[in-house]
């Protein structure tokens, strides 16, 4: 059998060939990449969001290399493939820079770990505790049972804060109540205030609550007010009714000192 006659005759049976062949490899290329991607991610625990991401991102790449060669084996001159691509690549990174750039952020997060679903944290002065956290949001229960969703690229462009005591090790969580005085009560006072409270709080907390003196100026005082705990719910309890008894504590020795 002679082939060069016979694909001088069908000249189509080439392109039906390469377009088997890419098929054929862009399929044998994309199941040793997923396989290897999927033993990688076990064997180095990777969060199950950030294993899914980079499975996705290689099997993207896979398609785009096998369209590619497609269109070259169809006949499209090079020169148009070249701005094909590069108006089509503009296109799609003009319409998904957030999108990339949440991908991105969040699979930093979700390596770097700087906080864990069930911590207390502020991010952009939204506090409350986190409930999840994916590629592209982390969602947030507030103290008013709100569930905000804060996309990854905006933490990472943000402060944020994990009331986490002393590391990812620690099992206390410790969250700072600010309060601000004028100077009707001295000092001394005050503080005996402060620590008359704290005390009906010593036993029932996993550590004693304790105070610092922040700011003083002519006409107040700013304290903060440590409060530990162990489950991060409890702060959406603790903290309010500490701050009221605080706040009924100090109105009743102002009457009391007039």
């Amino acid at each position: 059998m002679d082939f060069n006659n016979i694909f001088a005759e069908y000249p189509y049976l080439t392109t039906i060939i390469w377009v088997i062949v890419i098929a054929v490899v862009a399929a044998i290329l994309e199941r040793l990449i997923t396989r290897w991607l999927r033993k990688f991610i076990k064997r180095t625990e990777m969060p199950p969001e950030v294993g899914n991401g980079l499975v996705l991102t290689a099997r993207l790449l896979i398609l785009v290399g096998a369209i590619v060669a497609l269109l070259d084996v169809g006949g499209v001159p090079s020169d148009i493939l070249v701005s094909f691509s590069a108006l089509g690549g503009a296109a799609v990174g003009f319409a998904s820079t957030r999108t990339v750039g949440n991908f991105i952020a969040g699979i930093f997060l979700l390596v770097t770990r700087p906080f864990h679903v069930g911590d207390y944290v502020r991010i952009d002065g939204i506090e409350g505790i986190v409930k999840e956290i994916t590629i592209n949001y982390a969602k947030i229960l507030t103290p008013d049972e709100n569930v905000i969703s804060i996309s990854t690229q905006r933490i990472l462009d943000k402060e944020f804060v994990n009331y986490r005591f002393r590391g990812e090790d620690s099992d206390l969580y410790c969250i700072g109540l600010e309060l601000t005085f004028d100077h009707s009560l001295s000092t001394e006072k005050l503080e005996k205030v402060l620590n008359s409270v704290i005390e009906r709080y010593a036993e029932k907390l996993p550590r004693k609550p304790e105070y610092k003196l922040k700011k003083l100026t002519r006409l107040e005082r700013n304290y903060t007010v440590y409060i530990y705990v162990k489950q991060p719910q409890d702060i959406f309890v603790i903290k309010p009714q500490m701050l009221k008894e605080i706040t009924e504590a100090w109105e009743k020795a102002k009457a009391q000192n007039q």
